[in-house]
């Protein structure tokens, strides 16, 4: 009997190590598994955007530019003082070429904002980098109004001249 129950046991210890191998076996497979899964996905994820990343994007158009006539306008400044004058040649900066010619017909309208605008400037509105970047700024929100839908990308001083 003793015998019996040794064999007994020893088969209750096989089946039992049978079932953990078996676990760890499936676990392993899982885990494998799971890698591949991970790895195929990168690689699909990856590849996607590397075409992305070789296409060929258009180059970009070149800017139009829209020349405004020149202004000569005095400045506002305290009684009893010598009158100085402001003489500016100004450039419209516009994204796509096919807005010029809606523009050009605007253009009255745009000389006349300018001009009125610029002749209530004092001599201190445009001393300096700052002054000069506000008086743009200024211009281009003025021109952005008289053209609507229109738009433009920016002004561009060719030349500015205080006398």
């Amino acid at each position: 009997m003793a015998d019996n129950e040794q064999a007994e046991g020893a088969d209750g210890a096989e089946a039992a190590s049978s079932k953990k191998g078996k676990l760890k076996l499936i676990i392993a497979v899982a885990g494998f598994v799971a890698i591949l899964g991970a790895g195929a996905g990168w690689f699909f994820l990856m590849r996607g955007h590397g075409e992305e990343k070789h296409a060929e994007a258009p180059p970009p158009k070149p800017p139009s530019f829209v020349e405004v006539p020149d202004m000569m306008v005095n400045l506002v400044g305290a009684p009893g003082e010598r009158v100085q004058y402001l003489r500016v040649k100004v450039v419209l900066e516009i994204k796509e070429e096919k807005q010029v010619e809606a523009i050009k017909p605007n253009l009255p309208r745009v000389t006349d904002l300018f001009q009125t605008y610029l002749r209530e400037l004092r001599p201190s509105d445009i001393n300096g980098s700052a002054g000069l970047f506000r008086l743009k700024e200024e211009l281009t929100k003025r021109v952005n109004n008289a053209v609507a839908p229109q738009q433009v990308s920016a002004v561009l001083f060719k030349e500015i001249v205080v006398q």
